[in-house]
Order: structure tokens, then C-alpha cells, then sequence
């Protein structure tokens, strides 16, 4: 995955105006290589997990694989039709409440009205934002967002092909715990899931195999213990 990027971009109209009529002052575009020739195979029921330093490109991967973003090279076979991608916060408006909220989020990753007139009492329920509901969400702390967030993501049926972009990290310590039984109860359905995770303690606990992405390069790809002791031996050079 390339993409293009501008060194000092304008950050006024008069430094816009000057860059276009002077061209001698404009900022060349540069290519930046976030992914460099990442190939593997992911075969259906494993649970594989990535890791690596943040800007890695590990979320840029996730994306390709869910077809959000096209690759720049390379070819990603996939049913997508099967995938869900999950992410936190994804079209959340501060000034709109939390209820609202809920039916925007909700749209954006494919839920009904209906469906979501079934699932909102849960999904509050599972926020534990019930006398929070009618507020601005602007007015709400980061970890209050954050299990909202979490809440609307995971309440849809359980896909095929699950991903999940740093998902496990929400809110305090009893809302991480319970946040992890939810997404083991949704491995345990069968899916095939792929977890981004800065935590590898939650990537031994949860995953058959472990991909290590460092500066877009794949630099390990096996038994989770192995790789993430790899990885962690390496913060501490």
C-alpha cells in the first residue's frame, strides 16, 4: 500500500494563494510505502492476531482486507461479503445524544431501524449508560464513548469473518473483562477473526497465531508466544 503525501502543506488561504502563483514555492507530493510486500494466507476458523509498533501499518492492512481502502499492488482474495469490520467510534456525532447516536453508529455499519429498535435496550444495557442516553455525547467522558461504541459494534450477529481494530481496550478494568467475554463468546461461534491488539497479553490469551507488521514489513508469522516474546524482547533494546 502506497500512498501520497505532502511535506508543509498550507495551512492558510494566503499561503494557498502564494503556492499557486508562485510554483516554485509549492510542496512536492512524496510516496510513502505504508505496506511492503505483505503476503499470507488465513485459512477459515483461525484467530489470528497483529501486532506491531504504532504506524506499522496494521489497521492500513485491516482495511485492504475489508475492502475499505484498495491495495496499490497486489491482489487480496476474500469473501467480503462475510466480513465485518469493527472499529470504535466510526461516525459519531458529539453533537448529537447518545440515543442518536446509537441509530447513526448503528446505520453506518449496516443495522436496520428495526433492528435497532430491538437491539437498543441491550446495547444500553451493555454500555451501562442507561441515565446517559439523552445527553450530548460532547458531554461525555472518552471511556463513556468508548463503551458505547464497543456496545453497537458487537451487537450485531456474529459474521463469518470477524475484525477487530484495537476493540478490547474500552473503558475500565471490569468493562475490559466483560468486553473480552463478549468477543470470545463471538469466537467461539466459529468465525474466522483477525485482532489488532497493542496488548499481547490479550493476543496470547485469544489467538491460534500471531502476524508481527514492523514499518510495513511482515517480520513474523507463527505460534503466538513465540512472535509476541520476539516482539516484546525487541521494545526492550
Amino acid at each position: 500500500m502506497r500512498f501520497r503525501r505532502t511535506k508543509d502543506t498550507p495551512t492558510s488561504l494566503k499561503e494557498w494563494m502564494v503556492s499557486l502563483l508562485n510554483p516554485k514555492l509549492r510542496k512536492q507530493a512524496e510516496s510513502f510505502l505504508a505496506l511492503d510486500s505483505i503476503s499470507f494466507r488465513i485459512d477459515p476458523g483461525e484467530i489470528v492476531g497483529i501486532i506491531g509498533t504504532n504506524g506499522s501499518g496494521k489497521s492500513t492492512l485491516l482495511k485492504i482486507i475489508s475492502g475499505v481502502l484498495p491495495p496499490s499492488s497486489g491482489v487480496v482474495f476474500a469473501d467480503r461479503r462475510k466480513i465485518e469490520l469493527l472499529t470504535l467510534g466510526t461516525g459519531f456525532d458529539l453533537e448529537l445524544t447518545g440515543r442518536e447516536n446509537v441509530y447513526l453508529n448503528g446505520a453506518l455499519i449496516g443495522f436496520t431501524k428495526r433492528g435497532l429498535d430491538r437491539k437498543y435496550d441491550s446495547i444500553v444495557s451493555f454500555a451501562e449508560l442507561s441515565d446517559f442516553m439523552d445527553e450530548k455525547v460532547r458531554n461525555y467522558s472518552s471511556g463513556m464513548v468508548s463503551r458505547l461504541a464497543f456496545s453497537i459494534a458487537t451487537s450485531k450477529s456474529t459474521p463469518r469473518i470477524l475484525i477487530l481494530d484495537e476493540v478490547l481496550s474500552v473503558g475500565d478494568r471490569f468493562f475490559r473483562e466483560k468486553s473480552e467475554r463478549r468477543i470470545r463468546e463471538m469466537i467461539q461461534s466459529g468465525s474466522t477473526v483477525l485482532i489488532v491488539s497493542h496488548s499481547t497479553q490479550v493476543i496470547r490469551s485469544l489467538c491460534t497465531r500471531v502476524l508481527w507488521i514492523e514499518r510495513g514489513k511482515l517480520r513474523a508469522d507463527g505460534d503466538p508466544d513465540t512472535v509476541c516474546r520476539a516482539y516484546e524482547t525487541m521494545g526492550k533494546v
